[in-house]
């Protein structure tokens, strides 16, 4: 019997370690003790926040301190983590610890003199002392953004936190009133509007609990489990190692919330093994990219960005998630459509059955692993308990894992735990807090609301143009932003232009979330699709330009989804489901297009009447798949009818040619 294709937890962990050694130091010594440590009292002060505990009798933690006391502790181990410059050196250098200490410092003098700020205004109005303090916070974010998020994030954050000191000399469609460089740092600082505003509450109210359950599952094998539960559902179709990594990147994806982490984790299992059974590396590497681009797409958990949006919109995070739903679908559907035509095509069979898990066996070690996500699930969507789900969760998760005799750890597995989690959480802090200085600056000269009616104006009154607008707004700002960053950005910026133009609020938010994440697959950048590429050792273009096709549905459904929400369930029941029901058929047509190939009819062939052929069936499918109103005056029963008229020659072409190869063969 072969070996089985049955990754272990601990390989997620050394190719995620792998992953980081690029960019942050592997601590030892003192200062990963003091890591964990401050890892350990950030999560414990944000149960007791959020539980409402009341470990510190007394003492009243009110959210501005608690946020304080969270970046305090977050920002120390930013400088511990990230080296000043170049490769990561063997020890952590004096100057980082004493900038840790600095961090440490004046975060916890806001902390101190929280109330008193609150009660006399300091956000306006600050003594010369705090002013003072918040140019130093200021300076130490900056540099912690720069660290953790890299050069381009850092000179965005730099020049627009800066912005209210000049607006009055810039143009006229981005001017404004000019205000004092000493009342501007300490408003970024104090005020709940800036670094320390939506970002950041939605870190430390709901995106914190995510990340350690995220951390707790993979440390605990559910990386390993979701894996072969892939594998064996699914491994032996055509093309079944492709297929697998459809649904191990998508799941483990939407709880990373990180496109790249998610490559270097699941792709060191599924690139290989594509690989193995006959697909190309280039296409073994675009696979991956798509693949682990949509996790942050998908429902349940969707990373961390969902939370910011239900924060930024006011709304439950369920309500996103359903919206969500049907979307990403369509996306991991195009994947799964496209991965079949090529296998069929290309006569690439399955992973041979002696080499997968069993389906049984995997359960019976596994099974709690689902009974956990189960319970996840039910706290989030049926008793709406958003806040608390994720910490039950993992508590339920580290109970089991200890009744596990395959995958319990000691105490030094929950220290190596902990010490993963503050390796995400510090790293996303840093980010975060930088960020919000863009939203401060335009909250504090109001640029936001000046600028609705600019890009309006500069669209012509076109809804479409604005949405063309945005699409490459948000690709160009994906570009060099991390996911949650380029969203928080993008919703300050162009999301009131959009909305004020008739669009559905929650649709354009989808909108520039879709749009931010389209960089990840698509040259020149691609650096999901680059990464992958490393790993599959092919030519990174190439796995960009493969990824651009596998993953080409990301580029349409946002827009059908933001002319007709009827597509994120936006309307009556009947609608959203003919709409969907018409959207899949839609989406098969566009991939069997793409790839020359309609599972069920057969192939297209080559040549120029296959060309034209798939040309024709790729309009039919956007005809299909596009929700109706798209094209005014245009019904969504007569968009399908046109989309038929175009489609069925070609399928007929298809099958005709699937039976002049079987009479040949």
């Amino acid at each position: 019997m072969s070996e089985q294709i049955s990754p272990s937890s601990g390989v997620d962990d050394q190719d995620a370690e792998a992953g980081e050694k690029q960019r942050t130091r592997s601590l030892h010594g003192i200062a990963k003790w003091v890591f964990v440590l401050f890892t350990a009292a950030a999560v414990l002060l944000s149960i007791n926040q959020l539980f409402n505990l009341q470990f510190f009798a007394g003492v009243v933690i009110l959210e501005g301190r608690y946020l304080f006391l969270l970046a305090g502790l977050f920002l120390s181990l930013t400088f511990l983590s990230f080296p000043l410059k170049g490769e990561p050196g063997a020890s952590v250098a004096w100057y980082d610890w004493f900038l840790a200490a600095l961090g440490a410092g004046v975060a916890g003098y806001f902390a101190y003199t929280a109330d008193l700020s609150l009660e006399e205004g300091w956000e306006y109005a600050p003594p010369e002392t705090a002013r003072w303090i918040s140019i130093l916070f200021w300076l130490l974010i900056l540099e912690a953004t720069r660290r953790a998020g890299g050069l381009v994030i850092f000179l965005i954050v730099f020049v627009f936190s800066l912005y209210p000191t000049f607006a009055d000399v810039l143009p006229g469609p981005i001017s404004g009133f000019a205000q004092p460089f000493l009342d501007v740092i300490p408003y970024h600082i104090i005020s709940s509007e800036s670094s320390f505003g939506i970002p950041m509450r939605a870190f430390g109210n709901l995106v914190i609990g995510f990340i350690i359950f995220g951390a707790a599952l993979q440390y605990t094998g559910g990386g390993a489990f979701f894996n072969n539960l892939a594998l064996a559902l699914v491994g032996g179709l055509r093309g079944g190692a492709a297929k697998v990594a459809i649904f191990a990147s998508g799941f483990m994806g939407s709880l990373s919330g990180s496109v790249i982490s998610n490559v270097l984790t699941t792709g060191a299992i599924s690139i290989p093994a594509m690989k193995k059974t006959g697909f190309p590396a280039r296409y073994a590497a675009g696979t991956e990219a798509c693949a682990s681009t949509g996790g942050v797409l998908m429902p349940p958990v969707m990373g961390t960005t969902a939370f910011v949006m239900a924060s930024f919109l006011g709304r439950p995070y369920l309500e996103i998630a359903a919206a969500a739903a049907v979307p990403s679908i369509l996306y991991y559907f195009g994947l799964f459509v496209q991965i079949d035509a090529y296998a069929a095509r290309h006569n690439l069979k399955g992973i041979p059955r002696e080499q997968l898990p069993s389906i049984w066996e995997t359960m019976k070690e596994g099974w709690y692993y689902l009974f956990v996500f189960a319970l996840l699930i039910f706290l989030m969507m049926f008793l709406r308990q958003e806040t608390w789900a994720p910490f039950f969760a993992t508590a339920l998760l580290l109970v089991i894992n200890q009744a596990s005799k395959k995958h319990r750890f000691d105490i030094k597995g929950f220290f190596n735990l902990i010490y993963s989690i503050g390796r995400g959480l510090t790293e996303l802090v840093a980010v975060l807090l930088g960020i919000g200085l863009i939203v401060g600056a335009f909250s504090a000269t109001g640029l936001a609301g000046t600028l609705v009616n600019d890009l309006i104006f500069l669209a012509g009154g076109s809804v479409f143009m604005l949405l063309i607008m945005g699409a490459i707004t948000s690709f160009i700002f994906g570009m060099g932003m991390t996911v949650t960053a380029c969203y928080i950005f993008l919703a300050v910026v162009l999301a009131p232009a959009l909305v004020k133009a008739g669009l559905n609020e929650l649709a354009v938010h989808l909108f520039i979330l879709y749009w931010g994440m389209v960089s990840y697959i698509t040259p020149p950048v691609a650096l999901g699709a680059f990464a992958a590429a490393t790993m599959a050792r092919t030519n990174a273009l190439s796995a960009g330009v493969e990824a651009m096709r596998l993953g080409s549905i990301i580029y349409f459904v946002p827009f059908f989804f933001v002319l007709n929400p009827a597509l994120i369930g936006e309307g009556s029941w009947v609608e959203v489901a003919v709409v969907f029901a018409t959207a899949v058929f839609g989406v098969y047509l566009i991939g069997s297009a793409l790839q020359g190939y309609v599972a069920g009819f057969g192939r297209i062939g080559t040549g120029p009447v296959a060309l034209g052929a798939k040309i024709l069936l790729l309009l039919g499918g956007l005809f299909f798949a596009a929700p109706g109103d798209v094209i005014p005056g245009v019904s969504h029963l007569q968009m399908g009818l046109i989309g038929a008229l175009l489609g069925a020659p070609v399928l007929i072409y298809a099958r005709m040619n699937r039976r002049r190869e079987s009479a040949v063969g």
